[in-house]
């Protein structure tokens, strides 16, 4: 069974992918967004198989959600214009239907879908990360976070002494980190493991020469660090 993702502001095109999937029993829909930025928040703390993604819509087009996507499911675009199938190609997707789509086309992309899903090997854990900054959606890459300070209902994301503020919490952006990478210290601070280069007791030292205090509740998350420290 492959879980699938229908994005596109019209609710006559979501009725017609639906309409020819029930010819496909392996093909299983598990959320419908009309926005771009809805389908974004939702794959946050979601995940699916394929994205049937439309491209011209309001605030945010297809096109800008697929560059500023960091692991991406297959896509199949499904579009009134034929003029970005280049660029969609260029993005990796599956395929590119125009429309009105017909059964037909849709197999045969399907059948394109079951054929990778066949060839792809199980991930391994994310190397980017998608946030908010003001009303911009950013692409970070993990190994350039220096650590993570809460502010507010915002998060400070410190690459070095550069620093980025996030429209999130810092619970739900440690919800969306491998937790093999990264460790929370303290209410406050979550730190990425492979910048920490010494500790104490009572604080973390980062390669940034930032030294950070190691909240009571989380001083048993210090023996995660120290294989890494001492590296």
């Amino acid at each position: 069974m492959l879980t699938a993702l229908i994005v596109d502001d019209e609710p006559l095109a979501h009725k017609v992918i639906l309409h020819h999937l029930a010819s496909h029993p392996d093909m299983q829909v598990v959320k419908q967004c009309y926005s771009a930025t809805e389908a974004l928040a939702w794959l946050a703390s979601n995940n699916a198989d394929l994205l049937f993604l439309d491209i011209n819509m309001p605030q945010l087009n297809g096109m800008d959600m697929l560059t500023v996507m960091a692991n991406r499911p297959q896509v199949i675009i499904v579009s009134a214009y034929e003029e970005f199938a280049l660029q969609g190609f260029e993005l990796d997707v599956t395929d590119y239907l125009l429309k009105p789509v017909s059964a037909e086309r849709l197999a045969a992309a399907l059948a394109k879908v079951r054929q990778r899903s066949a060839l792809v090997q199980p991930s391994t854990s994310p190397q980017e990360i998608v946030i908010k900054v003001d009303r911009e959606l950013r692409r970070i890459t993990l190994s350039d976070i220096t650590y993570l300070e809460a502010y507010g209902n915002y998060v400070k994301v410190w690459q070095g002494d550069a620093m980025l503020l996030a429209n999130s919490t810092l619970k739900k952006l440690l919800a969306e980190l491998p937790e093999q990478a990264f460790t929370q210290i303290h209410k406050s601070f979550v730190v990425r493991n492979a910048s920490v280069i010494g500790k104490d007791s009572d604080s973390v030292m980062l390669d940034n020469q930032m030294r950070l205090k190691v909240g009571k509740s989380f001083k048993c998350e210090l023996n995660r660090l120290l294989p890494l420290a001492a590296k």
